[in-house]
């Protein structure tokens, strides 16, 4: 089998916004800093910028109430960190 052919499965989750309206988005990458124990998970909605560059979202995932919800990284050590992930996935593509 020509591994050429085989398309790449997308991995897609469900967000719930704001005002209760569900969105499907494609996930990029989620991962935990270890040290930190902090999950993050980086998705996109295709959508492109006025460079044709693809909007990619980047947010903590909190699962202290249970179930996960989505949170903003609000932190600046935290989001310098986060950036240096996204630069390795942008060298990787």
């Amino acid at each position: 089998m020509d591994s050429n052919n085989v398309a790449e499965e997308k991995k897609m989750m469900t967000i719930i916004k704001d005002d209760g309206s569900k969105e499907e988005v494609e996930v990029v990458l989620a991962f935990e800093f270890k040290d930190t124990q902090k999950e993050y998970v980086i998705y996109t909605k295709n959508e492109r910028d006025e460079n044709n560059n693809i909007t990619v979202y980047v947010s903590n995932v909190d699962r202290s109430s249970g179930e996960a919800k989505l949170l903003g990284v609000d932190d600046e050590e935290e989001w310098n960190r986060v950036k240096d992930v996204l630069r390795e996935l942008s060298k990787a593509e």
